[in-house]
């Protein structure tokens, strides 16, 4: 049996290359597999640059992938970010712009605008969303690992009932650290074995389904809590320093005008150098933390024969700082925290590594998938990415937007503001109040020079402050920024 699960799971688990296989083929309705990493930076992966992380699973998935090389989430945090991805609505329309806002009953995801009865559908980890342990919005079947949100339950739902993940570890022996609320705390949960860990749990809880549901089409997300805080696991001294080095641009402390809610986090994070390096190696360790779950998914895939059928999608919610600019976690504008890795894999058209230079956006993620099925995605905030992939799309604007709300977990508020990256290399970000920034990103790809207000940038900055405006006019953003 596999250490650390139970006989039934280590029977699905080891017997599936024996058994029946899926009598599903090539031509079906395809599955469609999600896979979430909470708060990864894109350049973790080979395909970005990295070649010392220890990733050996997701780095040859990439190289059968299309490779989005400039993807932006909707907004750097957790419960926008998600919403978008889950519904093809923008944070401002979906209404989940700040943190712990549940998605409203009428916001539509994928599953619910699919209505396909042929579906069996599952939601396995972090939701965010709402009503986080209980299944919703058109999941059947539903794997939580998280029991810090109960504050934000619905009416008629206890506060009480724990997560899977509760359970599982329970099963397993263990009691809560937490004994006045009766929980298992992240950081307890993240320092466990390896196969008692949230990422371990949600890779073996996808095989058994993609397992159990071979003779059918599913839909499937897995939303892992890795590599987010409270960084911190078994795999902790995976990598060496050389391996998992601070960024580059640290310490980057910028020396042009820079907002003063990003003035605060910095001074707030407390770290140096030696600081961001301990924080650099767990953030790696916790990234093969997931390798090793994503390789136990593709392999059920693979043995159960229908790889060949199912469409993958490898993203992030959000990036994270990670030292760079002196910094920690997300919700600024800086690169690390505002792109994502997004990696497509769509074997009946193509095993074959391609990469796409143009920006593009979360916001289109729900629309490509309803096209790769042959639905309709009108109506929604984005457009297909298939369209990018067969040349009829030329390169657009990415927007991005943030909506200020309490302090953060610093301290300090962002004020409200809407950014555009375009594709030929800038990026402005203008706030409702206090200091904005654009960035010629071909000159000075690492950030470290606001010519916001540049005579020389003077006709860039007009034109990219109107195109703001004219996507806030086209999507009903109430949100008024300076011209």
């Amino acid at each position: 049996m596999i250490s650390g699960i139970s006989s039934a799971q280590s029977k699905a688990v080891t017997e599936a290359p024996a058994v029946a296989r899926s009598a599903r083929r090539p031509g079906d309705k395809p599955n469609l597999l999600f896979i979430i990493s909470d708060q990864r930076r894109a350049d973790t992966m080979a395909v970005y640059g990295n070649t010392t992380y220890h990733a050996p699973v997701i780095n040859q998935f990439a190289s059968e992938c299309v490779i989005f090389e400039q993807a932006y989430c909707t907004q750097p945090l957790c419960t926008p970010s998600r919403s978008s991805m889950m519904t093809g609505t923008w944070p401002h329309q979906n209404g989940c712009v700040h943190l712990n806002v549940p998605l409203r009953p009428d916001a539509m995801t994928l599953p619910e605008l699919l209505a396909d009865p042929d579906y069996r559908t599952g939601f396995f980890g972090k939701w965010h969303l709402g009503n986080e342990i209980f299944a919703q919005h058109g999941f059947q079947e539903w794997r939580s690992i998280e029991d810090i949100y109960e504050q934000w339950y619905a009416p008629g739902h206890s506060k009480d009932a724990r997560s899977s993940y509760d359970h599982f570890l329970r099963n397993m022996g263990y009691k809560p650290d937490d004994t006045k609320k009766d929980v298992f705390s992240r950081k307890y949960a993240a320092e466990l074995p390896v196969e008692y860990t949230k990422a371990t749990y949600l890779g073996i809880e996808a095989s058994n389904f993609i397992y159990k549901n071979r003779h059918q089409p599913w839909l499937l997300y897995v939303s892992t809590l890795e590599p987010h805080t409270p960084q911190t696991g078994p795999l902790n001294d995976l990598h060496t320093e050389d391996e998992a080095p601070v960024p580059k641009n640290y310490p980057g402390i910028p020396t042009t005008p820079e907002p003063e809610s990003y003035k605060c986090d910095r001074e707030k994070t407390k770290l140096d150098r030696a600081g961001f390096q301990r924080v650099a190696r767990n953030y790696a360790g916790l990234c093969s933390l997931v390798d090793q779950a994503v390789g136990r998914i593709l392999w059920m895939l693979e043995v159960t024969g229908q790889s060949e059928n199912t469409i993958v999608v490898y993203t992030a919610d959000h990036g994270e700082m990670l030292g760079s600019h002196s910094m920690r976690y997300k919700q600024v504008m800086y690169e690390e925290s505002a792109s994502v890795p997004h990696l497509l894999r769509v074997p009946f058209r193509s095993r074959r590594a391609r990469r796409i230079a143009q920006p593009v956006s979360h916001i289109d993620l729900v629309p490509t998938m309803m096209h790769l099925l042959g639905r309709d995605a009108t109506g929604l905030g984005g457009h297909s990415l298939v369209d990018v992939l067969e040349g009829k799309r030329l390169p657009e604007d990415v927007f991005l937007e943030w909506t200020e709300h309490a302090p953060d977990s610093f301290g300090c508020a962002i004020p409200s503001g809407r950014t555009v990256v375009s594709p030929d290399g800038y990026k402005l970000i203008l706030y409702e109040t206090g200091v904005s920034m654009l960035f010629d990103r071909k000159r000075d790809p690492m950030e470290m020079i606001n010519v916001f207000g540049k005579r020389e940038y003077a006709d860039v900055q007009a034109r990219l402050t109107r195109n703001i405006a004219t996507w806030q006019k086209q999507t009903g953003d109430k949100v008024v920024l300076p011209v």
